[in-house]
C-alpha cells in the first residue's frame, strides 16, 4: 500500500528487457531485474525485443500463412485496443525462438574474442534439462528458486501479477498496478455449510504494508489464516461476527510469526520486531441472511444494491489519519483525503502493531445487492460510496468475475499506482422463514 501518492510521470524512460518504466537513476529494472548500468541509453525508437515462441510455431505476422486469431480485449479495454498494452511488448514487436520461421534479421556473428553474450550463448552446464523450467527471456537457462535464471539473470514473471478466482456466489480479481514492481495484495475466498446447511460465502482481502519488510508474505498469511479460521467455525455454529472477530486475530497472530522467523530475526536481537512484516485486513461473510464484515486498516467495504434507485452505503470506516481527521472535526473529507498524510494507517496487522483491535458489523439487507470487498487501490479512484456503484457494471449482480475485472480496470485506466485487489458477493434475501444465525 503506498503512504502517498504522486503523479504518473509523462517522460519515463522504459527497460529494455521488460519495456516497464523506469525512474530516474534507477540501476536495475524494478519489474524484471535488468541490470541498467551495463546497457546504453536507448534510442528514442523503442528497440525491438525478442519472446520466444513454442518450437514449430510462426510468430504473429510472421511468413504468409493465415492472420493469427483474434484476442478478445479484456473488459474495461476499448473495443480494438491491445489487451495487456501495459505489460507487453509494443504492437508490431518480433516474436522469434526455436523451430520459429519468418522474416527474420540474423544477429551479426560475434567479434573475434568478444565475451559471449550470456542471452544468446548460454553456459552447457545451466542448459536445462527436459522438464525443466526455463527463463522466459533467453529460453536456455534454469530458472532458479529465487525467481531468476541462472544463465542470464532474468527475473521471471510472479504468479501473483494478477490472480483471478471464481465461485458459484463469490468472485475476486488481484493484479499488480501499473507501477508496482510486485503485488502485495491477497485474497482468499470460499464457500462452506453452516450446521443447518444453509451455505455460507466468505471473502478476505488483504493489503501488504509497503513500508514493512516482506509486505507480500504478510498479506498473504493474513489472508489464509482468516480464511482457515472461517471454515472452521463456521460449520460448528459460531455465529458469523464472532467467528470474524476470531479470524482477525487468528490473522493477526499469522502475520505476528513472520517476524519470529528465525531466517530472519533472532529472539536475542532487541530490534526484531521493527519494520515487523505487516498488513491490513477486510472480510465479509454473507450466512443465513445476515452480512457480516470485519477489518483492520483501511481496506473497505461497499455495499451496491441491485436496484440502483437505492442508496449505496460504505460499511467500514478507515483505520487511518484521515479518517481520525474527520472524526475529530478537525476536516471534512475531501480535505483530510486530499492531504498527503491521508493514507498513513493506524491500525494493522503485524508485531509493531500498538494494539489489535479487530471491527466488526452485522447487516441485515432487505433487498439484493453487491457486497464490494476491496484494497485502496481500487477505492482510491471511486472513493465515495456514489463512485463506487457508479464503476461497478450493471451486470455484476449476474456475472462477478466480470464485475471485478471491470473494477480491476477502472483502477488501472486510473493510473494503477499501487496493487489492486477487489471481491464482489452478490447478496441474494432469503426467503421468508428461513432461519438466521
Amino acid at each position: 500500500m503506498n503512504m502517498s501518492q504522486k503523479p504518473q510521470e509523462t517522460a519515463l524512460s522504459r527497460c529494455p528487457g521488460c519495456e516497464e518504466p523506469l525512474e530516474p537513476g534507477d540501476l536495475f529494472c524494478g519489474a524484471c531485474g535488468y541490470d541498467l548500468s551495463a546497457v546504453p541509453e536507448p534510442p528514442q525508437d523503442r528497440p525491438t525485443i525478442a519472446i520466444a515462441t513454442p518450437a514449430g510455431e510462426p510468430p504473429p505476422g510472421a511468413g504468409s500463412g493465415p492472420a493469427p486469431e483474434a484476442v478478445e480485449p479484456a473488459p474495461w479495454q476499448a473495443p480494438g485496443s491491445t489487451p495487456g498494452a501495459e505489460r507487453s511488448v509494443p504492437p508490431g514487436t518480433r516474436v522469434d525462438g526455436p523451430g520459429a520461421s519468418g522474416d527474420f534479421e540474423l544477429a551479426a556473428p560475434a567479434a573475434a574474442g568478444a565475451a559471449p553474450d550470456p542471452r544468446t550463448s548460454p553456459d552447457p552446464a545451466l542448459t536445462p534439462s527436459a522438464g525443466t523450467k526455463v527463463c522466459v527471456a533467453c529460453r536456455a537457462g534454469r530458472v532458479d528458486n529465487d525467481g531468476y535464471c541462472e544463465n542470464c539473470g532474468h527475473a521471471q514473471p510472479r504468479e501473483r501479477d494478477h490472480m483471478e478466482q471464481e465461485l458459484e456466489s463469490v468472485a475476486a480479481v488481484s493484479d499488480r498496478g501499473l507501477r508496482h514492481h510486485r503485488n502485495e495484495d491477497a485474497f482468499a475466498v470460499s464457500t462452506t455449510a453452516l450446521p443447518d446447511g444453509s451455505p455460507a460465502v466468505v471473502a478476505i482481502v488483504c493489503d501488504g504494508v509497503s513500508s514493512a519488510s516482506r509486505p507480500d508474505e504478510a498479506s498473504a498469511a493474513a489472508a489464509h489464516a482468516a480464511n482457515e479460521a472461517l471454515l472452521e467455525s463456521l460449520p460448528r455454529g459460531t455465529h458469523p461476527q464472532q467467528a470474524m472477530h476470531e479470524a482477525i486475530v487468528a490473522a493477526a497472530e499469522s502475520v505476528n510469526r513472520l517476524a519470529q522467523d528465525p531466517g530472519q530475526a533472532q529472539e536475542h536481537d532487541p530490534h526484531r520486531h521493527q519494520n515487523a512484516p505487516a498488513c491490513t485486513l477486510v472480510g465479509a461473510i454473507m450466512a443465513s441472511g445476515l452480512l457480516v464484515v470485519g477489518w483492520v486498516g483501511d481496506s473497505r467495504v461497499y455495499w451496491v444494491p441491485e436496484d440502483r434507485s437505492t442508496a449505496p452505503a460504505r460499511l467500514t470506516e478507515d483505520d487511518s489519519w484521515a479518517a481520525q481527521m474527520v472524526a475529530a472535526g478537525l476536516m471534512n473529507e475531501a480535505e483530510a483525503y486530499a492531504d498527503e498524510r491521508a493514507h498513513a494507517i493506524t491500525g494493522w496487522l503485524g508485531a509493531d502493531a500498538y494494539e489489535l483491535e479487530p471491527h466488526t458489523a452485522s447487516f441485515k439487507p432487505d433487498r439484493p445487492g453487491l457486497v464490494v470487498v476491496c484494497t485502496d487501490g481500487l477505492w482510491n479512484y471511486a472513493e465515495s460510496a456514489a463512485e463506487m456503484a457508479a464503476a461497478v457494471p450493471e451486470d455484476a449482480y449476474e456475472r462477478p468475475l466480470h464485475g471485478a475485472q471491470v473494477l480491476v480496470g477502472h483502477a488501472l485506466d486510473g493510473g494503477g499506482h499501487d496493487n489492486v485487489t477487489v471481491a464482489l458477493l452478490p447478496f441474494a434475501v432469503p426467503p421468508q422463514g428461513a432461519g438466521s444465525a
